[in-house]
């Protein structure tokens, strides 16, 4: 069991130290040392002060042969929340590692001011089992090089030294604290009834901040830690800790401390700005085309219509220069006055960007006569997103100006994509298209209740073919060399097991058929996008779905519906299908709020015949990085959903070229479940519609319009 805790607390610490290179941090208190809890702290008590906004951590320590491994994100400069993975060993029972899961959060109520502390007030495991549950309040005051911690704890942070509960006096209730089962069973139940009851005990401490990189801590803790004596024989002979830390120029923490009187325990920490990745990307992308200024009187002359030969050539030009930047044309439509482009960017280039780079290459080969350019951005399914329409004398006199890239902007017409009225239009070169390749994958499950991560490993054979805009058939085997995500535990679901047989889908797909589909993308009206998508569509269901979105190119507000009839496929992955089936179908509200966040809202039918609803909460940054969570509830009961109670997670998504600073349309995405059941389960059909939209409506090409000149 030590063998395999100090392999799992490598390999973690090789993923957080391959990370990105860190700015000099010259404040000793610009960003807070993490606990062993995971969250800003002393040693293993939690201190007031916050991360930076929209900073991610990850740490993994170790405690007397326990792992803790937890990731932390700074959700809004007062708001966080925690996922905790700890590795326990025989906890509970000889011979049966235990893997616990907890989610924290943590509200600032405070900052600090020249004449009073930061306060924050937290709910330590309150969705998980409640091996570490407990509520408190902090507060930090900075002296200087110095900061003095205080708070008070309730749950496991009110086990030591504990006293009646001062809120006892206002309400007798709270004085009590009920005294509930813990495990796996209670995984996810949000027992508020028990949050800030029971005794209570004050915890401290102080940090001194050598520099800016070294950090000494002593504490005092009020965490009796009696699960741990109890279960595994830990020696709690002092409740003082002493830490120190050690702040690397690549943003890795390593802290080492002495715990409790008895032992030495040992941790490291990675901490990225999702806002800004700390690695400066390298001036790899060529530069744009120039942009070309029609000398005067030229526009007038409209000779070279009657030469039937030159829009075909034109479009041949154009269509050169923009597959030099990595991206595709649609279409092409040139008149006297006016032209239309229809481009596809299957690079990872900025979406105003690549505009603006087809608005200089216009400038550049087109005829002076020609002054509106409507260039129409096609999803990489062939539908066709939006219209924007730019003067080419408005491009001449903003090119130099300040605030041309503004200015630019608010001149610019962004409305529905339309194609009619284009007169003569010349194909591009997107379609017919056909790609495939053949390449190594990786499959993983992390944290389920037995082991910290499961591994498929073998190789990938993919193929799609667009033999219209619009019409595409994809499809991909594969066939894997090693891995155990065939070991995961047998379903004891009494509902429909929809997808709790992931690990007999793992077992017997040795050689798997993932997905065989003919899709069709359309546009029935103007706002709105439909889809219809029919054959082998994931790995475990077969079947038909269909879609409709409606997004108006100037609303932030998008409203969807779907509607699927699918049949669950044999285990082998092959072409065979089981007995079960079931019409299920969501009507979705999706909305892009301020300060980065997107919310859905999704309400309908679930595979295992389940009604309910999931709500799901991201933010999506400028550099493509994106973090979130959802949670579903649906009319199963808890007792009879099973481990977990209800069906919610993280995930986050990140664009290799985020932290390479290389060019790259690869992304590393992850959805971690505490726990994968079969209760608010959803058909994973690919080419749903909503992100393929939003990033050429108003909205989204407003943020990043910056770029516009590049």
């Amino acid at each position: 069991m030590r063998y395999r805790i100090s392999l799992f607390l490598a390999t973690s610490a090789c993923a957080l130290v391959a990370g990105t290179d860190a700015m000099p941090q010259t404040d000793p208190w610009a960003r807070p040392s993490l606990s062993f809890t995971g969250v800003p702290g002393l040693v293993d008590m939690p201190t007031a002060h916050q991360m930076q906004d929209a900073d991610l951590s990850a740490t993994v320590g170790v405690i007397d042969g326990t792992a803790r491994t937890t990731f932390h994100f700074q959700i809004t400069p007062r708001l966080s929340g925690v996922f905790r993975y700890t590795a326990f060993g025989e906890f509970w029972n000889p011979g049966v590692n235990y893997y616990d899961r907890s989610f924290d959060l943590r509200y600032q109520l405070l900052d600090e001011g020249r004449y009073h502390p930061a306060v924050t007030v937290g709910l330590q495991d309150f969705g998980g089992t409640g091996v570490f549950a407990s509520e408190y309040v902090v507060a930090t005051k900075t002296f200087g090089n110095l900061r003095a911690t205080g708070g008070i704890g309730w749950g496991r942070l009110g086990s030591y030294n504990g006293f009646t509960n001062p809120i006892g006096l206002f309400a007798p209730s709270f004085k009590a604290r009920k005294k509930g089962a813990t495990g796996v069973e209670q995984t996810g139940r949000l027992d508020s009834s028990q949050w800030f009851r029971g005794d209570a005990a004050l915890f401290g401490g102080l940090a001194y901040a050598v520099n800016d990189r070294f950090r000494l801590a002593l504490e005092y803790s009020s965490d009796d830690y009696a699960l741990e004596q109890r279960q595994a024989g830990f020696d709690r002979a002092s409740p003082f800790n002493f830490g120190l830390n050690y702040r690397f120029r690549n943003a890795v923490d390593m802290r080492a401390a002495y715990l409790y009187g008895s032992t030495v325990a040992v941790q490291f920490s990675y901490t990225l700005n999702a806002k800004s990745p700390t690695r400066r990307a390298p001036a790899l992308e060529s530069a744009p085309p120039p942009l070309q200024v029609r000398a005067p009187g030229a526009a007038a002359d409209l000779g070279w219509t009657v030469n039937a030969a030159l829009p075909p050539a034109l479009r041949d030009g154009v269509a050169q220069v923009l597959a030099a930047d990595g991206l595709t044309l649609d279409g092409f439509t040139v008149e006297g006055r006016r032209a239309v482009v229809r481009f596809r960017n299957p690079s990872d280039m900025n979406t105003a960007q690549s505009v603006g780079r087809i608005a200089r290459t216009l400038s550049l080969l087109l005829p002076p006569s020609v002054e509106q350019f409507e260039i129409v951005p096609v999803s990489g399914n062939g539908t066709p997103i939006s219209r924007i329409t730019l003067m080419r004398s408005d491009l001449e006199e903003l090119e130099y100006a300040p605030d041309g890239a503004w200015q630019t902007f608010a001149r610019a017409r962004i409305e529905d994509a339309t194609l009619a009225g284009l007169g003569t239009d010349f194909t591009g070169p997107a379609t017919p298209s056909f790609t495939w390749g053949i390449g190594p994958y990786l499959q993983a499950t992390y944290f389920d209740p037995d082991s910290p991560v499961r591994v498929d490993v073998g190789v990938e054979g993919r193929f799609r073919y667009e033999p219209v805009g619009g019409l595409v058939i994809s499809g991909a085997v594969r066939q894997r060399l090693t891995g155990n995500r065939g070991e995961t535990r047998p379903s004891d679901s009494v509902l429909p097991h929809v997808r709790s047989d992931v690990g007999l889908y793992a077992k017997e797909g040795e050689t798997a058929l993932t997905n065989l589909t003919v899709a069709h993308y359309f546009r029935p009206g103007k706002d709105l996008y439909g889809r219809v998508t029919a054959g082998y569509l994931e790995p475990m269901y077969a079947g038909v779905s269909g879609e409709v979105l409606w997004k108006p190119v100037n609303s932030r507000l998008a409203l969807g519906a779907e509607l699927n009839y699918v049949r669950k496929r044999a285990f082998d992955q092959g072409f065979g299908l089981q007995d079960y089936d079931v019409v299920t179908g969501h009507v979705s509200a999706y909305y892009k709020a301020q300060n980065d966040f997107h919310y859905q809202l999704d309400v309908g039918r679930y595979l295992a015949g389940d009604w309910g609803a999931t709500l799901s909460v991201d933010r999506e940054f400028a550099n493509g990085i994106r973090i979130g969570a959802f949670a579903t509830l649906t009319d199963v009961p808890f007792d009879t959903f099973g481990e977990g109670s209800f069906d919610k997670g993280i995930r986050f998504e990140i664009p290799v070229s985020a932290i390479t600073g290389r060019k790259s349309t690869q992304s590393v995405s992850r959805t971690i479940r505490p726990v994968l059941r079969d209760g608010g389960a959803r058909l994973n059909v690919g080419g749903r519609l909503y992100n393929d939209v939003r990033d050429y409506h108003q909205d989204g090409l407003q943020d990043q319009w910056g770029r516009f000149w590049r």
